[in-house]
């Protein structure tokens, strides 16, 4: 699972989610990308499991690059425990989605095998995301 090396006294406010992706917009890498469509909170359990999806369908051909990494902590406090006592503890780690934000990327597949890889990717990811071709420029 993805998480930052260091990660003592993490405990991050949960911000705000609006407005679009001001970097991170272009496919850099591949010829093929993922684009989110809206914004959102994906864990790394989530960029594992579409990373994995992705990989199986290509059968290991060609590259994939992923794009995001889960650099904010979520805290939970305990089960049947009384309110205030101060934050929780660390649960897990999230990536802050901005539509716009391409997701993954790959190369060296056939555009077909691209999509559908992407297609069984985004069924993995709590957000909607759309599926971008490299323009040649």
């Amino acid at each position: 699972m993805l998480m930052p090396k260091r990660v003592k006294y993490r405990k991050l406010q949960k911000g705000r989610m609006n407005g679009v992706a001001t970097r991170g917009g272009s496919i850099s890498f591949g010829e093929f990308g993922l684009q989110a469509t809206e914004c959102g909170w994906i864990n790394s359990r989530q960029i594992e499991a579409a990373r994995i999806a992705m990989t199986r369908h290509i059968k290991r051909g060609g590259k994939i690059w992923i794009r995001v990494f889960p650099h904010k902590s979520y805290t939970k406090k305990p089960a049947e425990t009384r309110m205030g006592k101060g934050k929780g503890a660390p649960e897990g780690w999230v990536a802050v989605i901005k539509p716009g934000m391409i997701l993954y990327e790959m190369d060296g597949v056939a555009v077909d095998t691209a999509k559908e890889a992407f297609r069984l990717a985004s069924h993995k990811l709590p957000i909607a995301t759309k599926f971008l071709t490299r323009e040649i420029v």
